[in-house]
């Protein structure tokens, strides 16, 4: 098994008030994995997730499509230090 992996994203677009941060919740819950997600006062999503790498590629893949009215005009993937037991919703930063 591969050791796990932590990527920050920052999403842009027409990703709030499209259900975005449920979109990656649920995803994120699906896939097993761990880490957080809010919404930027900019406009943007901001996700921070941690599993295998091929979970957290197909949660970056999903993240690049978003829900069905959501618009993603560009991803910033980075990778990031960290460890997360669960996959929340954080409050807007």
């Amino acid at each position: 098994m591969s050791a796990p992996v932590t990527r920050h994203l920052s999403i842009r677009g027409r990703v709030q008030g499209v259900g975005f941060r449920n979109y990656l919740e649920y995803k994120a819950q699906q896939l097993s994995l761990s880490g957080w997600v809010r919404n930027h006062r900019d406009g943007s999503v901001e996700a921070v997730v941690r599993g295998t790498p091929e979970k957290v590629d197909a949660f970056i893949e999903c993240a690049r499509r978003g829900p069905r009215a959501a618009q993603v005009s560009g991803i910033e993937v980075r990778v990031e230090a960290g460890e997360y037991v669960t996959f929340e919703t954080r409050p807007t930063a």
